[in-house]
Formats: C-alpha cells, structure tokens, sequence
C-alpha cells in the first residue's frame, strides 16, 4: 500500500466513529426541530419548519431560564476566574512545597460531578447540613440553602466555583511560569515596585492564556445540567432551571423531542457565534 492509503486505512475507523457520534446526530436533531416528532408518539413526524423556533423565540419562559443561565455563567465564571488566577499567582510565588499545593488544589476537578453535587447537598442540608451545624455553633441562624430562590442560585455559582476554579489555576499557574525571569530582573534593577510588575509584566503577558481559560469555563457553564439535577432539580421553581435542564424536561418529561432539538440547536449556535466574536478579540489582542 502507498503512504496515501495506508493513512487513509488508518484514519478511516476514527472518523467513522466521529461521524456516527457526533456528525450524524447533529443532522439528525436540525432535521427533527424542523418537525412536530415525538419519542412516545407513533406515526411519522411532520415538518412545521420554524414553528418551534418561533415558539422558542418568542416564550417568556425562555427568556426566564436564558435570564438565570446569564446570570450563572457570568457570576460562576467571573468568581473562578478571580479566585484561580489570585490562588496560581500566590502559588508561583513559592519556592517550596508548590506541587504538594497545586495536587491539593486540583483535587475537586478531578471529581465526578454527580459526586460534587451528591457531596454538597449533604454539605448545604437544612437540617443535617454541616454549612448549617457550623452556622448554628457560632450562634447564627441556619439557611436553606437550596430550598430558598434567593440562596439556590448562589449555592450552585459557589458549588461550581469550588469543584471548577482548579482549572483556571491551572492554567494561569502555566502561564505565570512562563512569563521570562530577566523581565522581574530588570525591574527590580529599576526598583520597580509589586504593583508595577504585576500591572506591566505579569497581567498582560498572562492575560491571552487567561482569556483562553474563561472561553472553555463560559461553554461549559452554559451547558449546565449535571449539578442542577443533583442539587435542586431546577427550583425552588423554576429558580434555578437553567436552559439545559430546560431541554432536558422537554425531551425527557414532555416528549417534545422537535422543541427540544430546537432548543439544542438554538444553544449550538448561541455558542458558535459568542465563540467566534471571542476569538476575533482574542486574535485582534495577540496582534497589538
């Protein structure tokens, strides 16, 4: 066999996998949300064209679940990334015991997150919850933490926060050991005060891997579902039912299995082009 076919017989079962596995579906959904089809309901399903996506477009139900996802996106993301980056900075600063710290650090990612969110709804119980046990010995009211609309969403935004903030660590902890050793130098040369060298030095030359960090914590955190099952099922509600959990109830409670390929299509390309407008400013920042 030629180099060219032999790569070719090489490569031919992975993308035959890929194909079945995500190509396939893909189509599969944009056909069906096009369509009044349901899972449980015999008979063939019948075009309606964009029926469901004015339907989508137009609910203040959506607009309600798209309003929660926002504000848990922005408030998970924006708190991770101010707590990775400040607990990699500390860490860089270390000479001893940085990688015994950097392991304790990246325990919670490294859990499941059906495990998280099992471990933190014992953790945030009213009653048998030890948040709650430590609240009432310094003599503080206990708080039902995922049975009241204002704390739910905060504790989902500080569960995420927890078991997610490694990653960002991670990462900027890359990138402040990367940043060139004789750039400190000259500035302790030049008695250049802390603040200075972090404004000068360490923010921009950290800031484009940083920004790369939040891009895949932002995708992630919009596709919510795992911990919102776990922890509060959505409410009290619909408090915390954010839009993938939505989806879940229309595919899998209503049967609606056309508005819900809508929906997961609608969410494909909300991400696409956020993406896209994030990578322009990403290019447009490496270029000045």
């Amino acid at each position: 066999m030629s180099d060219r076919w032999l790569a070719v017989a090489f490569i031919s079962p992975a993308l035959l996998l890929l194909l079945a596995m995500s190509v396939f579906p893909l189509l599969w959904a944009l056909y069906l949300s096009f369509t009044d089809y349901s899972a449980t309901r015999g008979g063939p399903a019948n075009f309606i064209w964009f029926g469901n996506y004015t339907a989508i477009l137009t609910s203040a139900q959506v607009h309600l679940r798209a309003l929660t996802t926002l504000i848990y996106v922005v408030g998970a993301v924006t708190l991770q990334t101010v707590l990775g980056f400040a607990i990699a900075y500390l860490i860089s600063r270390r000479v001893h015991g940085r990688g015994l710290l950097t392991t304790l650090f990246l325990v919670p990612m490294m859990l499941s997150p059906v495990v998280v969110g099992l471990f933190w709804r014992f953790m945030l119980d009213a009653q048998f919850g030890v948040i709650n046990s430590m609240l009432g010995s310094l003599g503080l009211g206990q708080v039902e933490w995922l049975t009241r609309q204002r704390t739910a969403l905060i504790s989902l935004i500080v569960v995420d926060t927890w078991q997610w903030t490694p990653f960002i660590m991670l990462i900027a902890l890359a990138g402040l050991t990367a940043v060139p050793k004789y750039l400190y130098e000259a500035a302790s040369i030049d008695r250049a005060s802390e603040w200075f060298r972090f404004r000068t030095i360490t923010l921009p030359l950290v800031w484009p891997l940083l920004l790369i960090a939040v891009l895949f914590r932002a995708i992630e955190a919009f596709r919510l579902f795992d911990l919102v099952y776990i922890l509060t099922s959505g409410g009290p509600g619909v408090s915390t039912e954010t839009l993938s959990f939505h989806v879940y109830k229309v595919a899998f409670l209503g049967f609606n299995t056309g508005t819900a390929s809508a929906y997961g299509i609608l969410m494909v390309l909300v991400v696409i082009v956020l993406t896209q407008l994030y990578l322009r400013y990403l290019n447009k920042l490496k270029e000045d």
